[in-house]
């Protein structure tokens, strides 16, 4: 089992239950009377995803994949379900049930990426043709993006998007093709931001903030004033002033800004190097797998996880528009806990198959 990445990922999930229970204190006792509130429920989520992990380690991953199709129509169906639930600061991101709280674009995205691993690695299917590329995957895949962003979850869906992009470039897909499979998807966002106005505010915010990241939104005025705040060494833990109900969601979206001004420029460069440490690991083992299923599959999640980060502190530091996404194994929020140390999961798993020498 890869070491360095077991290690990492606990380091960073360890880590980013304290910045949880750090930045959202002050929110928690104000709102719900006590100030381990989101520190509890995290908590309860970290078991769910430890026991899940596990689980998955100790699984021959080839000899469930082909399992991968039906969750991938039953993901999708959990995407339909969201929109019968009751909507939460204006979107349809969530399925409510009893306590907990399930965000089934997180789980799309990594059923997503075993789906493609098995499906792309059956030899008897050609994927330099058109038909063949199209046909399977573009209705499947397409429907799990629409229903996405009509949630909306603009964010998720970018993130899905570059990390299926990866996986069909990885396989051997022509350039062409999928140019011929992203162009709607482009006219579909382009349209709801310039025609429906979604998200347009957000859009304007970013293009003002090119060069002056001060005239920007207020959400990333906060968080580009917490991380200057923060200095070299940072404030120190707990003594961050953002969090009080200065910088919005200082727990979730923009946990990086609440880190920068505890432990500052020090304290996110460690941060960013155990991310490095996993982008690596992941990278490494894929390279040694014995197949094209196990090598598909590594970088998929290699690179969901990546896109993630960089989407994240992009918006954080005013590079990109805002748009919603967790910060892998730091952010609050349990499907995203979850699935973050599932994915990881797999890939210790893959560090373990036959042939797997990881250094």
């Amino acid at each position: 089992m890869d070491k360095k990445l077991l290690y990492s990922t606990v380091a960073l999930i360890a880590f980013g239950m304290v910045m949880v229970y750090s930045s959202s204190s002050v929110m928690a006792e104000n709102r719900f009377g006590t100030h381990y509130f989101f520190l509890q429920r995290q908590f309860i989520w970290l078991i769910i995803a430890a026991v899940a992990g596990w689980l998955v380690t100790r699984v021959d991953l080839k000899k469930y994949a082909a399992y991968s199709v039906p969750l991938i129509f039953i993901s999708l169906a959990m995407l339909v379900l969201v929109f019968i639930m009751p909507a939460r600061n204006g979107s349809h991101r969530w399925l409510f049930i009893g306590p907990l709280t399930i965000q089934p674009s997180e789980i799309f995205k990594l059923v997503v990426v075993a789906y493609l691993a098995f499906s792309l690695s059956q030899k008897k299917r050609d994927i330099t043709d058109f038909k063949q590329f199209m046909i399977p995957y573009a209705p499947l895949i397409g429907a799990g993006l629409v229903l996405i962003i009509l949630e909306p979850g603009l964010g998720s869906a970018l993130t899905i998007s570059a990390t299926v992009l990866m996986i069909f470039f990885l396989a051997g897909v022509r350039l062409y093709h999928l140019a011929v499979l992203i162009t709607p998807f482009v006219g579909l966002i382009g349209f709801m931001v310039f025609v429906l106005g979604y998200k347009k505010p957000r859009v304007i915010d970013y293009m003002s903030a090119v060069g002056d990241p001060l005239s920007g939104s207020y959400q990333v005025k906060q968080a580009v004033l917490a991380l200057g705040a923060g200095g070299i060494f940072g404030s120190g833990l707990g003594n961050g002033r953002q969090k009080l109900f200065f910088l919005p969601y200082p727990h979730t979206d923009f946990i990086f800004a609440s880190i920068g001004e505890e432990v500052g420029f020090i304290g996110l460069m460690a941060v960013l190097l155990l991310f490095f440490i996993i982008i690596r690991q992941g990278i490494k083992i894929a390279k040694y797998q014995p197949d094209r299923f196990g090598y598909l599959l590594a970088m998929g999640i290699t690179a969901s996880i990546f896109t993630a980060v960089v989407i994240n502190i992009g918006v954080v530091t005013s590079l990109l528009p805002t748009t919603g996404i967790p910060l892998p194994f730091l952010s609050y929020g349990g499907s995203a806990l979850l699935m973050s140390i599932v994915s990881v999961a797999v890939l210790l798993n893959l560090s373990r198959r036959k042939g797997v020498l990881v250094r």
